[in-house]
């Protein structure tokens, strides 16, 4: 892998665990903001889903501002305007109010992850970048991870409002480093170019069922995790009695799970040229059957392993939803195709977690865990749908093979 791949994907992961540090950190912090504002289950799924609805409306143009400006550009500004809004959740002093914040907050931090890809597209060869962009997103589980450890500190002991504040300052910090060390783009002798057509292929490619089947198996993916994510703590501390701080060390083994299933995942599936039905097909049909063990598994410890197999299994799903695009399509466009796929995965999180908190009001916790199998469900079906090669994708979405430009070859 080139050192300029090594560096984005260093600085890219950074800037990762700060994006989920920011947007999940609310999730411990849930029962605590319920009573104090006087919450019931169904307003606190509100405060998770509404920042997924924004989230998922600037994901497409985020990736066309990101091919059309430039994704360090596009990334960086909206690092910056997601922490003042972080910042400024401290101050929300009603229902409404956070509801707002919590949509100003998605709405900008929906800008980063197709500008991410594209950034990391442009540094990476186009047979590794499934493998580099797995490592950029083991971020994921980290800043999940560390979340729950800054939840566990601040909560209990400073609240949530300073919590929201402190946390705030670390996106200007991963500003600052990309400023300084971000390296430029791989040459484009390195890279393959668009073939000739670019808008008309980029059309073609945004609006083909076969993209579109990708961001099905994300949707999938993200019912599970971000229903899941978002009410486990809730569950543990209104159920199960278990404190903010044994909530922490509980996420320790299932978030380092998850970061090993996505890493293992992207490598499996440049291994493979892609064929997402192999590695999706499994690991979601287990996931599926442990979300009826796992709210009836009774000893803590036992909660505790059936949820970190539950993210393993779920890990290795994660990049298989990007991995044919991204061997398929040139850097030029690959910001818009990958909002789309990302689309998907944002329009599960505003559904699922206000699903699970509607069906917790209304029936139970068990019964809210047992719906969330339907993500995986979905999730089967899509993986088994979709080209299964980066050919057999271009040729579904009607496009050429890009071209990869002589290395003696003079640019205009």
């Amino acid at each position: 892998m080139p050192r300029t791949t090594r560096i984005t994907v260093m600085l890219l992961f950074a800037a990762w665990v700060v994006d989920y540090i920011d947007r999940t950190v609310i999730n411990f912090a849930l029962p605590d903001i319920g009573s104090d504002l006087g919450l019931d289950h169904t307003q606190r799924g509100l405060l998770v889903s509404v920042f997924f609805i924004a989230y998922a409306l600037v994901q497409v143009p985020g990736g066309l501002l990101a091919d059309r400006y430039g994704a360090l550009r596009v990334g960086m500004i909206g690092l910056l305007a997601w922490s003042v809004f972080t910042g400024l959740t401290a101050v929300a002093w009603s229902f409404s109010a956070l509801l707002a914040m919590r949509f100003l907050f998605g709405l900008v931090q929906g800008v980063f992850p197709a500008a991410a890809i594209k950034a990391l597209a442009e540094r990476s060869l186009p047979e590794q970048r499934t493998t580099a962009t797995g490592w950029t997103n083991s971020s994921n589980a980290v800043g999940i991870l560390l979340a729950s450890v800054i939840a566990g500190i601040l909560l209990p002991t400073a609240g949530w409002r300073v919590m929201f504040a402190v946390i705030s300052i670390l996106g200007v910090t991963v500003i600052v480093a990309w400023r300084r060390w971000m390296p430029e783009p791989l040459p484009q002798e390195k890279i393959p170019m668009a073939a000739g057509g670019q808008a008309a292929e980029r059309r073609a490619v945004l609006f083909a069922p076969s993209l579109l089947g990708f961001a099905a198996i994300f949707f999938g993916y993200d019912v599970l995790v971000w229903g899941v994510t978002a009410w486990t703590p809730s569950f543990l501390q209104e159920q199960r009695g278990i404190s903010t701080i044994g909530i922490a060390c509980a996420a320790v083994p299932s978030t380092l799970a998850a970061a090993a299933g996505v890493v293992l995942g992207a490598r499996i599936s440049d291994k493979l040229g892609g064929q997402p039905r192999v590695i999706v097909v499994p690991a979601m049909l287990f996931t599926a059957v442990m979300l009826f063990f796992l709210p009836r598994a009774e000893p803590f410890p036992l909660f505790v392993i059936i949820g970190t197999l539950m993210s393993l299994a779920a890990g290795l799903a994660f990049m298989p939803a990007f991995a044919v695009p991204l061997r398929a399509l040139p850097s030029t466009y690959i910001g818009a195709a990958s909002g789309v796929i990302i689309f998907g995965g944002q329009l599960a999180g505003v559904l699922s977690p206000l699903a699970f908190g509607a069906v917790t009001d209304h029936f139970s916790y068990t019964t809210a865990f047992e719906t969330m199998a339907i993500g995986p469900l979905l999730a089967i079906i899509a993986a088994w749908l979709v080209p299964q090669t980066a050919d057999a994708f271009r040729a579904a979405v009607g496009t050429r093979r890009p071209a990869v430009i002589p290395d003696k070859e003079v640019l205009p």
